[in-house]
This record gives C-alpha cells, sequence and structure tokens, in this order.
C-alpha cells in the first residue's frame, strides 16, 4: 500500500484500537454515556478509512493525485477533533458544540471529496 490508501489505513488501525479500548472502558465502569462516541470512532474511522484505504489501493493512479492527498487531510483532521469534540461534548461541555458542529461539515466534505474522486470510476463503469 502506497499514498493516501497507506495513509487511510494507518488512520483506520488507529481508530479501530481507540474505538476498542473505549468500548471496553465503558465495559468495565459500566456507563455507557460514550456510546455515540464509540459509534462515530468505529464507523466513521475503523469503517470509512478502510474503505478509502481499499478504494485507494485498487485504484493507485487516483490514491497517488492531490485531490486523494487532501481528502485524507481534510477527512482524518475533521474526523479527529470530531470525535475528540464529541467525547468532551457528551460528558457535558456543551460549549464545543460548534466546534463539533464544523468537524461534522469538515467530514461531510472529505466525504464529498471522496466522491468526485470516485466518480470516474462508476462512469467508467
Amino acid at each position: 500500500m502506497t499514498g493516501a490508501a497507506r495513509q487511510f489505513f494507518i488512520l483506520a488501525l488507529c481508530y479501530a484500537v481507540a474505538g476498542m479500548v473505549l468500548g471496553i472502558v465503558m465495559a468495565a465502569s459500566h456507563d455507557h454515556g460514550e456510546m455515540p462516541t464509540h459509534a462515530h470512532i468505529m464507523v466513521a474511522g475503523w469503517v470509512m478509512s478502510s474503505i478509502f484505504a481499499f478504494f485507494y489501493h485498487l485504484f493507485p493512479a487516483i490514491g497517488a493525485s492531490r485531490l486523494a492527498r487532501a481528502h485524507f487531510w481534510v477527512q482524518s483532521v475533521s474526523g479527529i477533533v470530531l470525535v475528540v469534540s464529541l467525547f468532551f461534548l457528551l460528558q457535558g461541555n456543551d460549549q464545543i458544540e460548534a466546534i463539533t458542529a464544523l468537524a461534522s461539515f469538515g467530514f461531510l466534505i472529505g466525504m464529498l471529496m471522496f466522491v468526485w474522486n470516485a466518480l470516474p470510476v462508476l462512469k467508467a463503469g
């Protein structure tokens, strides 16, 4: 794996470990208040980053593009800010809600970048 594929898969592995650790902490404490954070880490982090990684691996020319590199940075920074701010928001820190919302829009922009990258493959059939 090279380029964006490699970066996204490393990110996916980090999300997987973080999500599993949070899940174990919730189970051990019998406090499942962070379930939404756990779900975001596992689905938006581990699953989506893995899908991005394998797409870019299957289409290495697209994965080596500037847009794929930009996609990685937009998706990873906004995703990390999203899950960290969501964690603190669910702890009762309501003043961080605007940051969580902004990170959510950044995450959406990253997804739209991926759609733009995937469209040529879809059009080619």
